[in-house]
């Protein structure tokens, strides 16, 4: 029955599409029952100068290698051929950009998840999930750099047209997308599937607030026109503020010149 098993079908060829419809599904029905969840929880307050190197460096770099990658994998071949751009220097560019771009990510990372662990306070505020998604980032971060060792084996870009032609074809519900990387490097295989597992959780943690970093030019500029912040200048906390005010009410009952404080 199982004669004819091959675990890179389930992985390269069935398990994009799973983990892509958690993270659609998933993103969804979270910001409908939890919208309140729905942000990075900061504490920022805590540590604040590594949080903010820690938090450049990553946010840069691994802003670099998603945008990297997304261009890279999803441009039709057909483009490169048409604009006369050569394998071989895609491939170059994706070294020198991607690389030093994954460096600072990983350092970034790196400063932001011993942050979180080494510091008590941090680390009493930190859920399973801030945790085990920092670590997963952190290795998706090493094995992408670790895949360049293979990359440089290969600069004529064969191999770059066997992760577009992948990625292209499991867009475009190609069933048998999965055959074209049967027998790549297991660094590459490695770094893919720790890519769809990140995919798949991405729902369940703090990462949903990147949907926000997307949408909020578009929210607040055509959706929410005439919001603005205000900062109070009130000085007297707000319980004192309600209870004066729950004071007079019980006396007097509400009107146009019942002072609130």
């Amino acid at each position: 029955m199982f004669g004819d098993f091959d675990i890179n079908f389930v992985i390269f060829g069935v398990m994009p599409y799973v983990a892509l419809t958690i993270f659609l599904v998933g993103s969804i029905v979270r910001y409908e029952r939890d919208p309140f969840t729905w942000k990075s929880s900061s504490s920022q307050l805590l540590r604040r100068k590594q949080l903010i190197w820690g938090s450049i460096l990553f946010h840069v770099g691994i802003l670099t290698v998603f945008f990297g990658h997304l261009v890279g994998l999803f441009t039709p071949i057909w483009v490169l051929d048409a604009i006369g751009i050569p394998y071989a220097l895609k491939q170059w560019m994706a070294v020198l950009i991607g690389g030093p771009a994954g460096i600072a990510a990983l350092i970034g990372s790196t400063m932001l998840l011993h942050r979180r662990l080494v510091d008590p306070r941090i680390r009493v505020t930190s859920t399973f999930p801030d945790v085990l998604i920092m670590v997963l980032i952190w290795l998706q971060l090493a094995i992408g750099l670790l895949t360049i060792t293979q990359t440089l084996q290969h600069m004529d870009g064969s191999e770059m047209v066997r992760f577009m032609t992948w990625s292209q074809s499991v867009v475009s519900w190609n069933i048998n997308a999965w055959v074209t990387v049967v027998d790549v490097h297991w660094l590459y295989k490695l770094h893919i599937f720790l890519g769809l597992i990140i995919t798949a959780l991405f729902p369940f943690t703090r990462l949903v607030h990147i949907w926000s970093g997307f949408a909020a030019p578009f929210r607040y500029l055509l959706t929410r026109p005439g919001y603005q912040i205000v900062r109070s200048r009130r000085h007297r906390p707000l319980e004192d503020r309600r209870r004066a005010y729950d004071k007079v009410q019980a006396k007097r009952g509400p009107t146009s010149t019942t002072p609130a404080e």
